[in-house]
């Protein structure tokens, strides 16, 4: 059957597309990864070059895809593969560039090989064989989904390897009262102080949906981002348009809770809704305010998700700082395939060993939990 290659997701309508996933995730919509590409935040000098393939059927209706990027650097991935690539370096080996199947710049597990499951298999077989030829050293799927484990587990050449997040789940709490009291009085009287502490700064909170900021509050959004790179010394990932054709878009997804002080903005956290999970994204503040994170990234998704009845809120990667509240230890997986054969023997022993610590990570992290014995 034909595969073709699309190296702007525009060049397909979105409902074809859109037609291939699994479920209500908002990261992999047509929607989503265009906006990524039309705004300039992959292309370019980025060292992202969208590469997607699809199989098609003989009218051209696609079966399966994939969303590839060709990359020629590790940034903005979240599963780290440095150490691999300074070892090629020093052994000769080149590793740049290499194929990505993921969503640029979101830690967020979800679908990766969309369509027909034995139509997904021959694309990935497709590829494998074309890498070498190609001049990739690789192709890496991040944050897979179960049907994705399930398909490479087992698979000749795929090597798996694990990671840890941390997660909060809706045990049907009727308000956020209701969460406190699941926890160990200490802790409970942890998260109260820490909420009293912003509302004692004149810090109310305004939750906004995408359809309901103004340009110029895009740029506010914009410049909170922004800087939680620029004080790092860092350039941003995405650039500013790139929330607004996301707003023109999906915005009934969007979800925006603005931090005012004295009816000012001072702070913000953007969030994408997707099926029954709240996905916390990106966070900034123009000015230093004490607790004022926690309150804006983690206790207000958490009173949202509540009021929403959503059983999920996913607040990002790492973070063991979400563990005394209530976030869980979630294993992460994502798959690798090499073709240099030394690099693959090297690799799959390291990640055999680092597999048993993630393992033991997330066991020991459940003890912290701040929930009440019982």
């Amino acid at each position: 059957m034909p595969i073709m290659t699309l190296h702007r997701l525009a060049d397909l309508e979105p409902a074809a597309w859109d037609a291939l996933l699994p479920d209500d995730q908002p990261f992999l919509r047509h929607a989503f990864l265009s906006a990524l590409e039309d705004s300039g935040s992959v292309g370019g000098r980025s060292g992202w070059r969208s590469a997607h393939r699809l199989l098609t059927d003989a009218a051209g209706c696609p079966l399966a895809a994939l969303p590839l990027y060709v990359k020629s650097h590790s940034y903005g991935e979240y599963v780290f593969d440095w150490g691999w690539a300074d070892a090629c370096q020093r052994a000769g080996i080149p590793y740049y560039p290499k194929l990505l199947c993921a969503v640029p710049f979101s830690p967020v597990a979800g679908a990766r090989l969309l369509g027909r499951g034995e139509a997904a298999a021959e694309l990935l077989d497709e590829l494998c064989a074309g890498l070498e030829e190609q001049g990739l050293s690789g192709l890496h799927v991040n944050f897979t989904d179960a049907t994705a484990d399930d398909l490479l587990r087992g698979r000749d050449g795929w090597l798996e390897r694990l990671g840890c997040q941390f997660h909060w789940k809706n045990r049907g709490y009727r308000d956020f009262q209701d969460f406190l009291d699941a926890l160990a009085s200490r802790k409970r009287k942890q998260l109260r102080k820490e909420r009293e502490q912003v509302a004692g700064q004149g810090i109310a909170f305004d939750w906004r949906e995408g359809h309901t900021l103004s340009e110029a509050e895009w740029d506010f959004v914009y410049a909170c981002y922004a800087n939680t790179y620029h004080v790092r010394g860092q350039a941003p990932y995405l650039t500013r348009s790139f929330f607004s054709l996301l707003a023109e878009r999906m915005p009934e997804a969007i979800r925006v809770v603005l931090a005012l002080q004295h009816a000012r903005p001072v702070a913000m956290a953007f969030s994408l809704l997707g099926g029954d999970s709240l996905y916390g994204r990106y966070w900034g503040c123009l000015a230093e305010f004490d607790r004022l994170h926690f309150e804006t990234c983690f206790y207000q998704g958490l009173e949202y998700a509540i009021g929403q009845g959503l059983q999920r809120f996913d607040a990002g990667a790492q973070g063991e700082h979400k563990l005394i509240r209530g976030f869980e230890p979630m294993i992460t997986r994502s798959w690798h395939y090499l073709v240099h054969p030394g690099l693959r023997a090297a690799v799959a022993d390291f990640l055999e060993e680092e597999r048993l610590g993630i393992r033991q990570y997330a066991e020991q992290a459940c003890e912290l939990l701040p929930y009440r014995q019982g």
